[in-house]
């Protein structure tokens, strides 16, 4: 994130760098349209932030945590947002995949997503998506379908800059932000 002013003891930057990644086998074959990744990216010009990269891949373990790690590692994302592979299923491997990627759980993040979709359906508490900290980077696992996204990242919206900035180590104090 570009650096801008020190403002309520807060270092704002203008825009953070985001990476979508969709975790699906009929999408990475190209026998399903891959709607939630795509609107991940529309949903993301709600924010000051740009897309810098988007990949669809299968629901393979090391696939999945090959691109976490590069596009934390490699395309210097300030945010990942990641799509399916979040159920019960035999082939959802998205969460064991970012686990073991991480650095700190963030389990707050994920409760939070699973007690409102909730709300909308029951079975928004069988998606065992997580969230947490790879160098500096928030990555947040969203489940597959385009309703379940977009509710998921109106929680996440208003968050997620400060979020960042913790994480960055950019917040000079949280009692300044929060008055």
């Amino acid at each position: 994130m570009a650096k801008a002013e020190l403002t309520l003891g807060v270092e704002r930057d203008l825009k953070m760098r985001v990476g979508i990644v969709t975790v699906s086998d009929r999408s990475s074959q190209g026998l399903r349209e891959d709607t939630s990744g795509k609107l991940l990216n529309d949903l993301i010009k709600t924010i000051p932030a740009d897309v810098v990269g988007y990949r669809t891949i299968p629901d393979e373990k090391n696939q999945i945590q090959a691109t976490l790690i590069s596009f934390v590692d490699d395309l210097r994302c300030d945010v990942v947002l990641t799509t399916g592979g979040t159920g019960m299923g035999p082939r959802d491997v998205t969460p064991e995949a970012t686990s073991e990627v991480i650095e700190k759980e963030i389990p707050g993040i994920s409760e939070s997503l699973r007690r409102e979709g909730f709300k909308q359906t029951p079975l928004a508490i069988l998606s065992r998506g997580m969230a947490g900290v790879r160098k500096g980077c928030l990555i947040v696992n969203l489940p597959g379908s385009p309703q379940a996204v977009k509710e998921a990242f109106e929680i996440l919206k208003p968050i997620l800059t400060h979020t960042v900035e913790l994480i960055q180590g950019r917040v000079t104090d949280c009692q300044k932000v929060r008055e």
